[in-house]
């Protein structure tokens, strides 16, 4: 192939065809992989145009329910129990507070990713006990179960650290590896996404305290409701960057090629967005269900014959589980415009095949990326739970989980753009071992794999 054929202008690919889809134009080499672009099933685009359909609709739904109720908590304001100028600055002040640790954590990783790494590991651990110990002093019921559960997982936090702490090294190559090029203007969609996220987390602060300032029963349905809604707006946030950066830095991998960010953010909202709010409600059930499995098995050992049959139960319908949903699936998602279930079964068969699954099993960047959404709420809470502390004790619980909430999702959001280079990596290689433009780091790690028979 020839250097023309290698630096075809990707710029291109927003080119519909006849089916109003993008087409999967790649790059020669790309083309000549095994890999087959799947037609998606009628039933599959039907799930997916429910779901974007869904997303939309709860985004309008929501907005007019946080509006009325901003609405009637101000209309509500001169109301005994509550006080607006000691429940609203704290948390603000802890939603600002995120927004600033999501733009640290994205620059100290660009600049520094194996200290950004190290640093995610052992402060989440000493934040999230600094956590429990400022629930513990709030001294209420619901505070001091919270605050026994933070120092207990600040525990397992430090535990798992430890455990990992020879993994560092591989990991830290990754990490340098994959950001040693970022695409174009990707600093600016983050950027763009975290101001977006602090603006929209505040307009949702809005209608929680209207909703605390009634304080029925049917307000703290509506403000579960908004938390549910935050939880899964910033999941499709945070899913958008990470399909069109990883089509972006896979393209870069695959063969050289580079493609304009604007025109790939274009294309994932208008062909991908299906799929990304599929991926946003399906990965983080079948993380938290795979992680509980390990758990478990860790826990059951093999001492108990019941336990372990158990765990053994649960950890293979844990894995039958990932087989239909994994992060790893977004690659495809944005190169091939597959729906994401689809993408998530040939992705996971070809990390199989490649003898990739030992190896991303033990990747440590979703670790690092949740460790530093651990880190960043924990700073949140600690930011808006003592100042509401100090001022209205009553608060504080409530304050700071929202806080926590906030602070958590919004440096998941800025923490993408790193986990989508590493999975445009990883599905790179898979899908061409032999791939020049890719370095040995990942073929070393399987040869040490190997070696030990792992």
């Amino acid at each position: 192939m020839n250097a023309a054929a290698t630096g075809i202008n990707v710029q291109n690919f927003h080119i519909q065809d006849q089916e109003g889809k993008p087409p999967s134009i790649i790059p020669n080499k790309v083309q000549e992989s095994s890999v087959q672009i799947e037609t998606a099933t009628v039933a599959g685009l039907l799930v997916q145009r429910l779901f974007r359909a869904l997303f939309f609709v709860h985004i309008l739904l929501i907005a007019i329910l946080v509006i009325c109720l901003a609405i009637r908590g101000l209309l509500s304001s001169h109301s005994h129990h509550f006080h607006p100028k000691k429940w609203y600055p704290p948390l603000l002040a802890a939603t600002a507070c995120a927004g600033i640790v999501a733009f640290t954590w994205q620059w100290f990783t660009f600049r520094n990713p194996s200290r950004a790494l190290r640093a995610a590991f052992w402060l989440s651990p000493l934040l999230t006990c600094a956590v429990g110990v400022l629930f513990v002093l709030i001294s209420s019921t619901a505070s001091l179960t919270i605050g026994v559960i933070a120092i207990v997982l600040a525990l397992i936090l430090s535990l798992y650290a430890c455990w990992v702490n020879p993994r560092f090294d591989y990991a830290t190559k990754v990490l340098s590896v994959t950001a040693a090029s970022p695409p174009a203007k990707t600093t600016t969609l983050i950027n763009l996404s975290i101001i977006l996220s602090i603006l929209y987390s505040c307009f949702l602060v809005s209608g929680i305290g209207g909703a605390t300032a009634v304080g029925t029963v049917i307000d703290t349905s509506f403000i579960l409701v908004i938390l549910a809604s935050l939880a899964w707006s910033t999941q499709v946030m945070k899913n958008t960057l990470q399909v069109t950066i990883a089509r972006i830095k896979y393209l870069h991998f695959a063969s050289g090629a580079d493609m304009d960010s604007r025109i790939a953010l274009r294309d994932t909202i208008k062909y991908s967005m299906g799929s990304v709010c599929i991926s946003s409600v399906l990965v983080p059930i079948i993380t938290v269900i795979r992680g509980s499995a390990r758990a478990i098995s860790l826990i059951a050992g093999g001492t108990d014959e019941f336990l372990f049959s158990c765990a053994n139960c649960y950890s293979a319908v844990a894995a039958t589980l990932v087989n239909y949903g994994n992060r790893w699936g977004l690659v495809q998602v944005g190169v091939y415009n597959k729906g994401f279930v689809q993408a998530s079964m040939d992705t996971w068969e070809m990390l199989r095949r490649v003898g990739l699954e030992p190896i991303i099993d033990r990747d440590l960047t979703g670790s690092f990326c949740f460790l530093c959404g651990m880190a960043g709420g924990a700073i949140c809470t600690l930011v808006g739970g003592t100042w509401t502390f100090a001022v209205h004790k009553s608060y504080a619980t409530e304050v700071s989980i929202y806080a926590f909430l906030i602070g958590y999702f919004m440096c998941r959001i800025a923490m993408a753009w790193q986990q989508s280079c590493v999975a445009a990596y990883y599905i790179a290689y898979t899908e061409n071992p032999e791939n020049p433009r890719l370095d040995p780091t990942i073929l070393f790690r399987i040869q040490e794999f190997q070696r030990r028979g792992a």
